[in-house]
């Protein structure tokens, strides 16, 4: 058994919920009602040896989530009790960005990306997105089958997002396999971060030597004045944080819809808006089902458990959207917020409608475009990455009638 420091001996009598196991890949609800028979908060490891709380209480997540004098984004002291090569550092070490800073340094990076999103026009973002559904069916639409992760929803957010951040479609693959190996915060974790890394500063150098049409350049010229470093790490935040969970909410919502055909039917043929779909999936199958990670000033008692400072403390979105469907069925909370996957507060998601037009258009000209998909595998034969913080397919074949860019009737 894991022997802790003293400083993180908060649940020494409960063995903690290995959320780094296969089996929470496979199953993550066993795991989570192991984490609420604890209560609100529950005790966890993120890797072995890296101990966490994990709030499955929607009063204790948005009492947490709004607090900041209690709480903070800084996980610098925590950093300094684990190991240099821990799989996780990459998702969670800090970095001079939105998403790891407090206060006015947050309000700061916060209000650039807001600025610079807000100048992506909805009509050139579907744009982009139409064009990158358009590259990719016409690879592999001759061919009559697919992996819609593999094949599709990867490599779609990578060709949208390299676009959105200046950089050519060939880069797309790199990109895709550094934030892969990150994410999974397994063995090659470590190699991934340091690609992306390499990734990003060669884009920020580029950008910072010659200006084009883009995100990176927008930020660079942003009256906030941030550095070429600053910048850097706003687009290491964004441009992961956009690519990754946008592909497995679209994945996601792909494999439910497909696992339907009554439900697929009624989105083809218009009766239902795709919306529905990726709303469901936010509900039941968030893609970024365990993060919000915060870190006590100072040790305190929070929903009755004593929490220690420099010990993560998680919110698991994926958790609160499991028991809220249980305690209420399909009940929803006002303006459809109860599954809290965009999280809330003052580091809420500040490019929600961004995200949610990338996912349905996405699906939408899919599905214009190949009406009959056909999954290979039933959705409880599907398998899933390992991995800590997301909800990610590893593959989701399917097949249909082949068709070509050319033929009459093209609606892309």
């Amino acid at each position: 058994m894991t022997t802790y420091p003293p400083a993180q001996q908060a649940f020494s009598r409960s063995a903690p919920v290995r959320l780094w196991e296969d089996g929470f890949a496979l199953d993550p609800y066993r795991y989570y009602a192991d984490l609420r028979a604890q209560g609100p908060i529950g005790w966890a490891e993120l890797a072995p040896g890296v101990p966490a709380y994990v709030v499955v209480d929607r009063r204790a997540a948005l009492d947490l989530l709004h607090d900041t004098e209690t709480f903070s984004h800084d996980p610098r002291p925590w950093e300094a009790t684990v190991a240099d090569d821990s799989p996780v550092l990459g998702m969670m070490r800090w970095r001079p960005n939105a998403l790891f800073t407090d206060g006015a340094d947050h309000v700061r990076y916060r209000t650039t990306l807001i600025d610079t999103f807000d100048l992506v026009e909805p009509h050139d973002l579907r744009a982009r997105v139409h064009r990158a559904v358009h590259v990719l069916v016409s690879r592999f639409g001759p061919r009559g089958e697919a992996d819609l992760v593999g094949d599709f929803a990867r490599p779609l957010m990578a060709l949208v997002f390299n676009s959105l951040f200046g950089l050519p479609d060939s880069q797309s693959e790199r990109l895709n396999a550094a934030l892969g190996k990150m994410m999974e915060g397994g063995a090659d974790a470590a190699e991934g971060e340091a690609e992306y890394s390499g990734y990003v500063l060669e884009l920020i150098a580029a950008k910072a030597e010659q200006r084009g049409n883009d995100l990176p350049s927008r930020l660079l010229d942003h009256p906030a004045g941030l550095t070429p470093e600053e910048v850097a790490w706003q687009v290491f935040l964004t441009l992961g944080a956009g690519h990754e969970p946008t592909a497995n909410l679209v994945s996601n919502a792909l494999s439910r819809i497909l696992g339907n055909p009554d439900y697929y039917s009624t989105l083809t043929n218009g009766a239902r808006p795709v919306m529905d779909a990726v709303v469901e999936v936010l509900h039941h199958e968030t893609p970024l089902a365990n993060y919000g990670i915060h870190f006590a000033r100072k040790p305190h008692s929070f929903h009755g458990v004593w929490i220690r400072a420099a010990v993560p403390v998680v919110i698991s979105y994926g958790a609160l959207a499991y028991f809220a469907e249980q305690e209420h069925g399909d009940a929803r909370h006002p303006g459809d917020a109860s599954h809290l996957s965009w999280s809330a507060g003052p580091h809420a998601c500040p490019v929600k409608q961004h995200t949610l037009l990338i996912a349905t258009e996405a699906i939408e000209r899919l599905t214009q475009w190949l009406p009959d998909l056909e999954p290979v595998l039933p959705r409880e034969g599907l398998a899933w990455r390992p991995g800590p913080f997301h909800r990610s397919l590893t593959a989701l074949p399917v097949r249909f009638t082949p068709r070509s860019p050319d033929q009459p009737g093209d609606r892309l």
